[in-house]
């Protein structure tokens, strides 16, 4: 991916801020649509395991990352051309020394071919054109090894048959809302998409979309994570607004939208 662009209008800086670059800022860890709930299934599903060599696309602030360094895997690679998250990530893989973080896009990462057994990407792929999505999707399968898995955390739209009018304005209004294109796919698109690229759909499952409501926050976050985003809410008014903006938003589509996950395996 691209590094964002950087917005020079006078203001407060949550304001510009893309949605997950402010919630990360307001103090939230898990930025992912079907929570840690779904990550933990997924990876459940993905089994690492101490012979994977792992790459993970845009790690964020690395939360997935402790679970799949936990593993103790041959190496772990973070992919990602953004520095927004970039210290809160060297914190945690600072402990395992077979990991390493390379600046580069996951549509052209530089890596060799077949040399991960596992590669892992979260919230990233709804953020991309159609092209955008098929090029990652693309170098995901040409860096994994025969038989290694592609593990996906994304934004769905429900049903499959959904009318292209209610699609167009549902990715209007979240677009808007967290100020980056937001173009979810239905499950059938979502494996598609994958098949297209070589890859077998072994394991899909679906959750809630329900990144900003109270229980999912203190699922994911904790008690104590809940409390200092509600701190952050209380005292940064600018965030406040946004982050109350993208949660009307959310409310306001989840009978169309919901967080899906899949694990597809190289053939």
């Amino acid at each position: 991916m691209s590094e964002p662009r950087r917005d020079l209008r006078p203001g407060p800086e949550e304001h510009r801020l893309q949605g997950h670059w402010l919630l990360a800022k307001m103090g939230k860890r898990v930025l992912r649509p079907g929570g840690i709930e779904m990550t933990q299934r997924l990876l459940s599903a993905a089994a690492p395991s101490t012979t994977d060599r792992i790459v993970e696309f845009g790690p964020g602030v690395g939360r997935t990352a402790e679970h799949l360094l936990a593993v103790n895997p041959v190496s772990y690679t973070a992919v990602d051309p953004n520095p927004e998250g970039a210290p809160a990530l060297a914190e945690v893989m600072a402990p395992y020394p077979q990991a390493q973080k390379v600046t580069a896009d996951a549509a052209e990462t530089g890596l060799e071919d077949g040399c991960a057994d596992l590669v892992v990407g979260e919230a990233m792929l709804t953020m991309q054109s159609p092209a955008g999505k098929a090029a990652i999707v693309a170098e995901a399968a040409r860096i994994l090894a025969p038989g290694g898995r592609y593990l996906v955390h994304e934004l769905g739209f429900h049903p499959d048959n959904l009318p292209a009018e209610v699609v167009k304005e549902v990715q209007k209004g979240l677009s808007r809302s967290i100020k980056v294109g937001a173009r979810p796919l239905t499950e059938q698109e979502w494996r598609k998409l994958l098949e297209s690229a070589g890859l077998e759909v072994e394991f899909v499952w679906t959750n809630a979309m329900a990144l900003l409501e109270p229980k999912r926050m203190i699922q994911d976050e904790g008690l104590g994570g809940f409390l200092k985003f509600v701190k952050n809410m209380v005292t940064n008014p600018a965030g406040r607004k946004r982050v109350l903006g993208m949660r009307k938003v959310f409310r306001a589509n989840r009978e169309y939208l919901n967080a899906i996950g899949l694990v597809a395996r190289k053939l």
